[in-house]
């Protein structure tokens, strides 16, 4: 750590390297270069910094420089001088001698990747393939690359948040890590050819984590085949065996699913989440604004500036339809039925930690309330606390059996039958740990691993939880153990998302929240059935089906 020496000269090129990697089994060094960028300065794929750049990237070249520094090969057209690389950002190199980059097009426009891949190339530099996207269509947004002792290529995606396993020859494998807790969005990875170790860095939260999954015996194996996410075995003392007050087998579902009533909330064009009161009215967020109306959309309460951000899930009800609220001070209030009085119920003073969402727990009376770190040293860091009828916390949900955290943003929170916590986390994630805190599993969409926008949550009384995907504009609905069921299939205008959602547990409808407009469709998909008969399952190779009705 005492000398630097200069090992290439750059700085009269109108090419800018970007990254670099050393050939363990040749001594070259391989480098990408990139023009069309401002020379001496750092791409560091901020948007909002690259957005300012007054060239943009526009193609890409794989340089190999032996070992006294001369330039011995370049890798820039495929077949027919078409261009390789737009935007290469890591790149490795395969046992075979293959050259591996992590490659992706960038647009300023909508600050979006439009598409990414893994481009491959033999030691010659001859094409061989590209891997685009994963086998259920959705498209690569690769980011931090390396290859195993099984000459597999791993790649860190950012569209899915996972680190896929591929072939060395372009085909998917598996997901080697599915949303992992403490790194929820795997960002640089780096293979020990001596132990077979992997490490994986985390995008933004200081946190790397080091995973063991392929081992030596009379040849290289995995270890555990499919994923690395770890599922803690239940607990036997938790309250999951108990179905809590509903007995399933006295529901049915409704084939076909009936709307029950269409309306329009006055004066909430931006609503992302609502809270049931009665059967017949509803508090809707609107931008910093809290709506109360009845389910013919007219205004019965407006209360203004009162709660913080755009709303996600933070304001909910009590058993005294009494409405607790995050305010714009993001202190946790009670607004008395009456509408007449407002009380503090928890003060925020000068904690580091920020209310996200709320949820009153019909089961015990207690308020759980999901926090997001506000130091930006801890950004990606979050937890749920559970607070007792006077205010006091009784129990803190932030990491998993390793230490590791299992939160980043809990957007939506919510309480099972079985006491269940069920956190719709930072848009990609459902977390659900049992009463005690022991995390049960992580749902990541169907099929596990392929994403999943996760925004309003709810569950029914089977037990079933619902969440609504803003990226297919679909409601899931898996079962209290992770599994998924079906989709929930809303025909609606495209200009309409699904995006919050309330179960009425008193007459049982479903209240939908679009995520533009006050659009809100009440719906009734189950019902009490006269007799002890068999249930109607969930089919999921079906969606159930669902008409949104005219305002």
């Amino acid at each position: 750590m005492k000398t630097i020496t200069t090992y290439i000269e750059t700085s009269h090129n109108t090419w800018s390297p970007q990254c670099v990697y050393y050939s363990h089994s040749t001594g070259d060094l391989l480098i990408v270069m990139l023009t069309g960028i401002k020379r001496n300065e750092i791409l560091t794929w901020d948007y909002k910094v690259v957005e300012h750049y007054s060239v943009v990237p526009k193609k890409g070249k794989v340089n190999r420089y032996n070992q006294t520094g001369q330039l011995t090969q370049t890798i820039q057209h495929g077949n027919k001088k078409s261009k390789l690389y737009n935007t290469p950002i890591f790149l490795t190199e395969n046992n075979n001698g293959d050259v591996v980059v992590s490659n992706f097009k960038l647009s300023l426009n909508d600050q979006y990747e439009e598409h990414g891949s893994i481009v491959v190339t033999d030691s010659k530099g001859r094409h061989r393939f590209s891997y685009t996207r994963h086998p259920s269509g959705i498209v690569l947004r690769p980011r931090g690359i390396c290859t195993d002792a099984l000459s597999h290529i791993l790649v860190c995606d950012k569209s899915m948040y996972t680190v896929q396993i591929i072939h060395k020859n372009g085909q998917f494998l598996s997901h080697l890590l599915i949303r992992p807790s403490g790194i929820f969005f795997p960002q640089s990875l780096a293979y020990d050819i001596n132990t077979h170790r992997l490490w994986v860095g985390s995008k933004e939260n200081n946190t790397v984590c080091v995973y063991m999954y392929i081992a030596r015996q009379t040849g290289f194996t995995y270890q555990n085949q499919g994923t690395l996410e770890v599922r803690e075995p239940p607990n036997e003392t938790s309250t999951t065996e108990n179905s809590g007050k509903v007995n399933d087998h006295l529901w049915k579902l409704i084939s076909p699913p009936k709307l029950f009533q269409s309306l329009e909330i006055s004066k909430a064009y931006l609503s992302l989440h609502i809270s049931c009161v009665t059967p017949d009215q509803v508090w809707a967020s609107n931008n910093n604004d809290l709506i109360l109306t009845n389910i013919k959309g007219e205004t019965l309460y407006y209360l203004k500036d009162s709660c913080s951000g755009l709303g996600t899930g933070r304001h909910t009800v009590n058993s005294e339809s009494e409405l607790i609220y995050v305010d714009m001070k993001y202190n946790i209030k009670i607004l008395s039925k009456n509408m007449k009085t407002i009380t503090t119920f928890i003060d925020r003073a000068d904690s580091p930690w920020i209310p996200l969402c709320v949820y009153w727990c019909p089961s015990t009376g207690d308020l759980l309330v999901g926090f997001e770190r506000e130091v930006t040293k801890y950004r990606g860091m979050g937890k749920v606390t559970r607070y007792s009828r006077t205010g006091q916390p009784t129990q803190t949900i932030e990491h998993d059996s390793a230490g590791l955290n299992l939160y980043r943003k809990p957007y939506y929170i919510t309480e099972n039958n079985n006491e269940d916590i069920v956190v719709s986390d930072c848009k990609n994630a459902v977390v659900v740990t049992t009463f005690g805190g022991i995390h049960l599993f992580s749902y990541t969409g169907h099929p596990s691993g392929t994403g999943v926008l996760s925004q309003g949550i709810c569950t029914d009384p089977m037990s079933h939880i619902l969440v609504c995907d803003g990226r297919i504009n679909k409601i899931h609905i898996i079962d209290k153990d992770g599994q998924f069921l079906s989709h929930l299939k809303i025909s609606y205008p495209d200009s309409i998302r699904p995006w919050s959602l309330s179960y009425d547990v008193n007459t049982n409808p479903l209240w939908i929240k679009s995520f533009l407009g006050g659009i809100v469709g009440v719906y009734r998909y189950m019902d009490r059935q006269d007799a002890l008969t068999n249930d109607v399952p969930l089919c999921p190779d079906e969606d159930i089906s669902l008409s949104w009705g005219p305002v």
